[in-house]
């Protein structure tokens, strides 16, 4: 049985397992060429009412049967057929595998480290979240309409489309569902995490998000996110996707916890990905910026105003505790014989 125990080993998880290729015809670029399959009733309904508290319903799309929100339906064919350029560069994460860590990083490299700019423009605006339209389903009011629209759902497609050069864009979708020739023409980078502490991690933001119910224990969120019952799961089909497209010239394949272990080593592969040369002087200041301390009271990335306007709640933090192995404070012995059992077999 496979340990967890050397971040080495997470990358072997996915060394040996074959994904499809995803091509279109380019007579058919205009269509969506995936199924997308709604839930039976009594499924659907079992898991709204048991880990979200409220009635949702969710759909399953392609071969992989990617798991997600119905409303996703309304924008699949605008994201599979957006037009990637050559400035683009696309962040894309299964959540919670550190998102808006990677997403600073690469926004601070790629704009000649404008600390100022930075501090002065929500993460949000600077870096779109592609489908945050589709996900996005807090009730709007007076009191909280504005701090929604400019710090949630800075932008639809449709304002992403027409962004002038360059554009920085985040996506948790995995890279089936996005444009097919998006490595031929724009920088993606892709960071995968530990799948336990993801869960964890997962299950914090769901409670602060308050889409599930306050008293949800984490043994049956742990259970359907295995079950491939939770936003973007399969998980290690997301993550086998990008691993097979690690060495194209265009990706830049990363793992949390080698960023956060040599985070001035991480620094510097991103900027060389990007043809950037930064001093000594320069990567110590970049390092203390995305420090987790700093990090988490950084008001352009850490969302604190959704929480003072009731769109979050007061518990919890966006940027929580970003350390690698909280999984054992959460996890049973079932749990952890569970999370091996599913990388033994999903390696063989």
């Amino acid at each position: 049985m496979l340990s967890f125990n050397q971040t080495a080993v997470l990358s072997s998880w996915i060394v040996n397992k074959e994904i499809p290729t995803f091509a279109m015809d380019e007579n058919c670029i205009k269509d969506f060429p995936f199924v997308i399959e709604q839930l039976d009733p009594k499924e659907n309904e079992e898991i709204s009412e048991n880990i979200r508290g409220y009635k949702t319903e969710f759909i399953r799309i392609g071969p992989k049967k990617y798991f997600i929100m119905k409303k996703y339906a309304s924008v699949a064919e605008a994201i599979y057929n957006l037009p990637p350029k050559p400035e683009d560069t696309f962040v894309i994460t299964y959540p919670k595998s550190g998102t808006t860590l990677t997403q600073e990083l690469v926004w601070l490299i790629c704009n000649n480290l404008d600390y100022k700019t930075a501090a002065s423009t929500i993460l949000n605006k600077r870096f779109p979240f592609l489908e945050a339209s589709a996900f996005v389903s807090v009730k709007v009011s007076e009191d909280n309409e504005d701090v929604v629209k400019n710090r949630l759902t800075t932008k639809t497609i449709e304002n992403i489309t027409e962004m002038p050069s360059p554009r920085f864009i985040k996506s948790h979708a995995p890279l089936s569902l996005l444009p097919p020739s998006l490595l031929e023409n724009s920088k993606v980078v892709y960071m995968m995490r530990d799948p336990r502490d993801v869960a964890v991690s997962y299950y914090h933001h769901h409670k602060l998000i308050k889409m599930m119910k306050p008293d949800q224990e984490f043994k049956p969120f742990w259970n359907y996110f295995i079950s491939n019952n939770m936003f973007w799961t399969p998980y290690f089909e997301h993550v086998l996707e990008a691993w097979k497209k690690r060495k194209h010239p265009n990706m830049l394949f990363l793992i949390y916890e080698e960023v956060t272990k040599d985070l001035p080593g991480a620094v510097r592969r991103v900027a060389d990905f990007f043809g950037k040369t930064l001093s000594d002087e320069q990567v110590c200041r970049l390092v203390d910026h995305l420090s987790f301390d700093n990090f988490k009271k950084n008001k352009s990335v850490n969302m604190e105003s959704l929480q003072q306007s009731g769109v979050f709640t007061i518990e919890g933090a966006f940027v929580r505790e970003g350390k690698s192995g909280g999984w054992r404070e959460y996890f049973d012995e079932e749990m952890t014989a569970q999370a091996d059992e599913c990388v033994a077999t999903f390696h063989g």
